[in-house]
Formats: structure tokens, C-alpha cells, sequence
């Protein structure tokens, strides 16, 4: 009913992969592959999580 109301539990998420790619592709330009492997690592973690929440909401609805 109030589903306009709703926060976006994936607008969090998303920022913070878009954060983690940006970070990454900067210590990639950096030469520091061992920190751009850890953030890319991290990034891929969040999307799967916000893959996950994508998937359980298509469910329910």
C-alpha cells in the first residue's frame, strides 16, 4: 500500500560497488594490482548480494 515509502534496500549496496570499482580501477592505474584484486574481489562480493536481494524480491512479488 505504501510502497512509496519504502526505502530501496539495493540503493545502499549499489553505491557502495560503485565506490569499490572506482577505488579499484585507481589503485589498478596506481600499479598496486594486490589492493585493485582485494577491491574487485569486495566489489563482486556486494553484487552477489545485490543479486540476491533482486532475486528474493522478483519472488515476492
Amino acid at each position: 500500500m505504501f510502497s512509496i515509502f519504502k526505502s530501496d534496500p539495493t540503493k545502499k549496496l549499489n553505491k557502495s560497488y560503485e565506490a569499490k570499482l572506482e577505488q579499484a580501477m585507481q589503485s589498478q592505474r596506481n600499479g598496486d594490482i594486490k589492493t585493485y584484486s582485494e577491491l574487485t574481489y569486495e566489489a563482486e562480493e556486494i553484487l552477489k548480494k545485490i543479486k540476491k536481494i533482486k532475486e528474493i524480491e522478483s519472488k515476492q512479488s
